[in-house]
């Protein structure tokens, strides 16, 4: 639900001229979320959106002109933290697992951070299969997991 409403707040602050906290929770009403401006507050902190000028000397919220992958690193720590249970690997391949429903979520963010020895990952409900190329990049790609939890 979070990732599903995060993904709605991106398009929307793409689509309109937003400029509260209030006016973002009462179009996401609108579209049927159930939703508090603490919530939204977090979603904006999370997403690192920014505010930027507009029409009329207003400012509005935006996507930030960096590259997301900043973003999605913030975010896969905090899922990483929160969610993982346990890492295996073998030759090329890491399994992590995770708690109950949150596989789908760091997998993604794992797509998104764009490490190039990631070649794509797998997930399930609360599995998710890493695949790495070349292979002795698991040792790497390991060591960055373990940052993730510092």
């Amino acid at each position: 639900m979070k990732a599903r409403r995060q993904k709605k707040v991106m398009e929307l602050i793409e689509q309109f001229e937003i400029e509260t906290q209030e006016e973002l929770v009462a179009v996401l009403r609108k579209d049927g979320y159930d939703i508090t401006q603490a919530t939204i507050s977090r979603d904006i902190k999370e997403l690192g959106l920014v505010k930027v000028p507009g029409g009329d000397k207003a400012y509005r919220y935006a996507l930030p002109q960096e590259q997301r992958g900043g973003n999605y690193r913030l975010r896969l720590e905090r899922l990483f933290r929160d969610s993982m249970i346990s890492i295996d690997y073998s030759e090329n391949l890491i399994l992590v697992r995770t708690l109950p429903g949150t596989a789908n979520a760091v997998a993604s963010c794992l797509d998104h951070v764009a490490w190039k020895e990631v070649i794509g990952t797998v997930a399930g409900d609360d599995t998710i299969l890493v695949i790495i190329k070349p292979k002795e990049a698991v040792g790497e790609i390991l060591e960055r997991f373990d940052s993730l939890l510092a």
